[in-house]
């Protein structure tokens, strides 16, 4: 059942890894950043790791993602 668990959290991990390269609205790539380091913060969890979760959590999908979301708000869209 662990093993199972493990390989979804990889197999989650995997498609939000190529859903943020492939994404061509950079909002929709931000939530799916951080939805990455959501799950990216459950693997570190399940292996035993609190502390490495705790500060992913608050760095990668906290921290991260509110910079990310300040940066684009302030990106003027030009168009020729």
């Amino acid at each position: 059942m662990s093993e199972l668990f493990d390989l979804v959290l990889i197999a989650l991990l995997i498609a939000c890894a190529l859903a943020v390269i492939r994404t061509k609205d950079l909002l929709g790539a931000a939530i799916i950043f951080s939805t990455y380091s959501l799950v990216l913060c459950l693997m570190w969890q399940h292996r035993g790791a609190p502390d490495v979760a705790m500060t992913e959590a608050a760095v990668g999908a906290g921290v991260t993602t509110v910079l990310f979301l300040v940066a684009i708000g302030r990106t003027v869209r030009r168009e020729k």
